[in-house]
């Protein structure tokens, strides 16, 4: 199943940088912004997974 969150990034001094809107205490950077898309997949999987540990 794919879900569809909004996101908003921006080009911080380095890195880009990039918040979900939904969860916005789910974030992240990365050189590029391949990178960052991809640590974002990554932050949300653990932050989502952890919810679910979290419950049970």
């Amino acid at each position: 199943m794919k879900t569809k969150l909004r996101m908003v990034y921006w080009k911080g001094d380095k890195f880009w940088v990039e918040k979900l809107l939904e969860r916005p205490d789910i974030m992240t950077q990365g050189e590029t912004l391949e990178e960052l898309e991809e640590n974002m997949r990554d932050a949300y999987m653990l932050m989502t997974m952890e919810d679910v540990l979290d419950q049970t």
